[in-house]
């Protein structure tokens, strides 16, 4: 929601000319390993929840000793940020998660962008698209608005910025060309790809067609593990049935109990909750494990992973 902006360029990579996303460096810890945690459509001042998720939100970084959060979108409702110096970044942000483990970088999936909100805090990255370096794990937050055909189409009452979008193919196919190569490129163990708008989702917005057809192929050749996102006012697992990709929602971080799911019966699904909460992610080079938290703290759903290890010495 609110207002977009994102810097972008070309460049050669690989046979393909196509817009390189910015990099960030986020080390792992000392033995390799990595945790985060996953939170989307928070920004309400404090209500419908947020503040206790926010609590729990602390208790568990503080547990797992996280290293950072990402933010699946959404941030500051009802119509974004007005601009940087909105009391709304302030309100919904800096004053809720005050929590020392929360007191880490930022990264968000759908963005409030200006170097003014760093400065007012400096955990807040935000921008359309970029990469996350964290060794055992390459995370790359991709900008998903501008491929949804109806904010262009039928917006309704919402006012997008789509500066630096138009002309809109243009934009899409070199934003897909960099996530291409940047997942071709990558040697890290696990690949796991940020959105705001769900690929699938049996919640209250479901799927997004567009991303089924443009960005699902990419990710399928290229060995993605996770595919993580928000909109969606829930918190949701769900399988993919013709590769390993894991669909994981969290988008739970104030405002839900929508009540009007949709195909529970649906093929691969493994969880659903319509209501508040927020996900965690541990990453070491063997294993991945994904846990689901209501607002009270209380575990609602834990999938684990493994990788095998290649034996270099071996070789």
């Amino acid at each position: 929601m609110g207002q977009h902006w994102f810097l972008i360029w070309g460049i050669i990579c690989g046979l393909c000319v196509s817009a390189e996303l910015e990099r960030f460096q986020q080390p792992s810890k000392g033995d390799g390993s990595l945790s985060f945690l996953v939170i989307g459509d928070w920004g309400r001042r404090g209500a419908f929840n947020q503040s206790q998720v926010a609590f729990q939100m602390g208790k568990i970084g503080e547990k797992l000793d996280i290293d950072f959060v990402v933010s699946t979108g959404d941030n500051f409702y009802d119509n974004g940020l007005s601009g940087p110096h909105d009391p709304a970044f302030e309100e919904s942000f800096t004053n809720i998660y005050t929590a020392d483990s929360l007191q880490k970088r930022w990264g968000d999936a759908e963005a409030q962008l200006s170097s003014l909100l760093r400065k007012i805090d400096s955990r807040w990255l935000c921008l359309r698209s970029f990469i996350v370096d964290a060794e055992v794990a390459e995370i790359i937050f991709v900008d998903t608005t501008p491929f949804v055909n109806s904010y262009f189409l039928d917006p309704e009452d919402h006012t997008y910025d789509w500066r630096g979008v138009n002309p809109r193919k243009h934009y899409i196919t070199s934003l897909l060309k960099g996530v291409e190569c940047a997942l071709r490129e990558s040697s890290a163990k696990w690949k796991i790809v940020i959105g705001h708008h769900a690929i699938k989702s049996i919640g209250h917005h479901g799927d997004t067609p567009e991303l089924a057809t443009h960005l699902l192929p990419i990710l399928k050749a290229n060995g993605v593990d996770f595919y993580m996102n928000g909109h969606d006012h829930c918190l949701e697992h769900i399988s993919d049935t013709e590769s390993p990709i894991q669909f994981l929602t969290s988008g739970a971080g104030s405002k839900a109990w929508r009540g009007d799911v949709e195909r529970r019966n649906r093929e691969g699904l493994k969880f659903f909750y319509d209501g508040q909460g927020f996900m965690s992610v541990e990453l070491t080079q063997s294993d991945a494990e994904i846990v689901f938290y209501d607002v009270y703290g209380k575990i609602l759903h834990t999938w684990n992973a493994g990788k095998q290890l290649v034996d270099h010495s071996s070789m």
